[in-house]
């Protein structure tokens, strides 16, 4: 052994020299000065012509490379597994270490021709060793996962077993094991309730191992074909989980044409696996990179990419896919838990693909999520054009509740509750992982009040169908009381403020008394009359008209009138209420002077047709159209 060392340092002396000296008179004369250093470095060994080396240096590399080549072609030619025998594959490993330090020491002076020749073999050599090794460590892997744990973050691991025959559950699942008759291991979903767990898929033996191998395939430089192998057979993991969990992969222009009943499924099973990816299966599957490529940060980054690219770019491609899809409005509420869905899962994006290889992703994430923000401002430009387009063709029998009314308020107090949410979305500035800024409201608070204006003015328009202006009055009436109590209901009354809750409160007055100068006004002017300036006869007379005029005015307003709706009960009694306190005092007071004329006094019972009950009777009876009954 020390014989070799000697011939190891004269060789590197030969080969410093030949490097340094640009001549071979300049290489002589290093050659001398090395010489009068040390006593080795005498002139007759470390002389060298025309590249022929000491024959005694290549003899010794020949012999190395013989002693290695009989180690580790047992291994490469051997039809078992090495690593089933731990003393076998320690010495499998001794060999390669033995080997690459080998090539590294005499790789720089592979210049001359003796020592050159032993390289490429000892290069090829290390390629057969390779190519096994990359073989035990696919072996390794699959044989690995067989045994398939789940097991509580900092927690002690408890074997995750099912005997549930159903691939999927509704409430969102994670791939675990079930054994068949035969003792095959098929991954099944199973429900998870709790996202601070991770996957240990292999055991920690497994691993150690896979590191050994994993750190001479990199000292050998074949960090990228060990990389390659592992990804490929962890990437056939996480798709089988993806599919087992539900989620199909489908293009995009196979989302756009499923009918929405079966995208809203989609959906619900997409926000499980992106849930149970980016919490659950892509951080074990950093944490088992890690581990297998300790020490090798770039190739365990590179894997880990490798690994997860697929798998997230069909969860991306699939969220894309609603973004550009269809704004009809009825899509909101599922494109809003999409975009939810993204917005939470941004930490984790953050967290895990933040390195060179898989910072792509992160981007596209964000890209995707901003996306999502577009669509649902699209939606409610959407919604903007189905008020605006809604046609003021047919009237609403009894002035009742519109259509467009009850849709536009439920559905924007249904997307209220995602207020947070819609605040973000407006404010376009806002970073996901940020949060909502303080401004963002006031965006939404103005679009709110914008499709509030949208809906008045086309309720507006549709109230000039109505020929009978106290209808219109009440058709007005009804849906401004509505939308009023919608608002308060909701997290819109937040958003638009108490002052407009005050004006259009306001507005709902107005119509009322609009109402009331319509209706009853013309009632009213039948029971004046001013009898101190006429003579006795004129007076009976008079009286005896207006009294004909009130029953006529009366009776046509609770014919028509009846048929009317006022859809809530407490503003159809207080209407009622109101009408009975102006009319009623009045036809009293005019039935006490009829009764107080002489000439009418005495028929009065056959000329009054209703009396003071009667009459407030018949106006309980007003309003009893659709939607107006109590």
């Amino acid at each position: 052994m020390a014989e070799n060392g000697e011939e190891k340092l004269l060789a590197m002396a030969r080969h410093i020299a030949k490097t340094l000296g640009r001549n071979d008179t300049m290489a002589d004369d290093i050659l001398q000065i090395f010489s009068t250093f040390d006593g080795r470095f005498s002139r007759e060994k470390l002389s060298e012509k025309d590249g022929e080396g000491d024959p005694r240096v290549s003899a010794a590399l020949e012999h190395s490379l013989k002693l290695l080549d009989r180690q580790i072609s047992q291994y490469v030619a051997a039809e078992h597994p090495i690593w089933a025998d731990s003393a076998d594959s320690s010495a499998f490993l001794d060999a390669i270490d033995e080997l690459i330090a080998t090539i590294r020491e005499w790789s720089p002076m592979a210049g001359e021709k003796s020592v050159g020749a032993c390289i490429v073999r000892a290069e090829d050599l290390m390629q057969q060793a390779m190519f096994r090794v990359e073989e035990e460590f696919r072996s390794l892997m699959e044989r690995g996962g067989e045994s398939f744990e789940l097991s509580r973050e900092y927690g002690s691991g408890e074997p995750f077993d099912s005997d549930d025959d159903d691939d999927e559950d509704e409430d969102g699942g994670i791939v675990g094991v079930k054994r068949n008759d035969e003792e095959n291991q098929i991954p099944v979903a199973q429900p998870i309730t709790d996202y601070n767990i991770i996957i240990d898929v292999l055991p920690s033996v497994t691993i150690n191992d896979l590191h050994e191998i994993a750190k001479r395939m990199v000292a050998a430089g074949f960090a990228k074909e060990c990389s390659h192998v592992y990804s490929s057979l962890r990437r056939e993991f996480l798709e089988e989980s993806l599919s087992r969990l539900g989620l199909k992969k489908l293009s995009i222009e196979e989302v756009h044409k499923m009918p929405w009943q079966d995208l809203e499924d989609e959906i619900e099973r997409w926000i499980k696996a992106a849930n149970v990816s980016l919490r659950i299966l892509f951080p074990s599957e950093r944490r088992l990179c890690d581990r297998v490529f300790f020490g090798f940060s770039s190739a365990s980054d590179l894997s880990f990419m490798e690994v997860c690219r697929g798998s997230t770019i069909q969860l991306l491609n699939f969220a894309d896919a609603v973004a550009i899809g269809s704004r009809s409005p009825e899509r909101l509420f599922k494109i809003l838990d999409v975009f939810e869905t993204l917005r939470d899962l941004m930490p984790e994006f953050e967290s895990l693909f933040s390195d060179q290889y898989c910072v792509f992703m992160r981007n596209e994430a964000i890209t995707i999520w901003k996306r999502l923000g577009e669509a649902i401002r699209g939606i409610f430009m959407e919604l903007e054009n189905l008020i605006r387009r809604d046609p003021a063709k047919a009237a609403v029998p009894g002035g009742g509740l519109h259509p467009i009314t009850r849709y536009v308020m439920n559905y924007l107090r249904a997307a209220c509750r995602s207020c947070q949410t819609l605040e973000q979305v407006f404010d376009e500035n806002v970073v996901p992982s940020k949060g909502v800024s303080s401004s963002s409201s006031s965006s939404l608070s103005v679009q709110m009040d914008w499709i509030m204006e949208l809906l008045e003015s086309n309720l507006e328009a549709k109230s000039k169908i109505y020929k009978d202006s106290a209808l219109s009055s009440v058709f007005m009436m009804n849906n401004g009381r509505y939308i009023v109590q919608k608002v308060k209901d909701s997290e819109l009354g937040a958003l638009l403020g108490d002052d407009w809750i005050r004006k259009h409160n306001a507005k709902v007055r107005q119509c009322y008394s609009s109402y009331q100068r319509s209706s009853w006004n013309k009632v009213l002017g039948a029971l004046k009359v001013d009898s101190s300036s006429l003579a006795p006869n004129a007076a009976s007379k008079t009286l005896k008209e207006k009294l004909k005029l009130f029953n006529i005015y009366f009776e046509e307003i609770c014919k028509v009138q009846t048929s009317w709706a006022i859809y809530d009960d407490q503003m159809r009694e207080e209407l009622r209420i109101s009408v009975t306190k102006i009319l009623l005092p009045a036809y009293g007071n005019f039935i006490g002077r009829f009764r107080s004329v002489p000439e009418l006094g005495k028929n009065a019972d056959r000329l009054i047709k209703y009396d003071v009950d009667e009459v407030e009777a018949r106006i309980s009876g007003l309003f009893q159209g659709p939607g107006g009954r109590k």
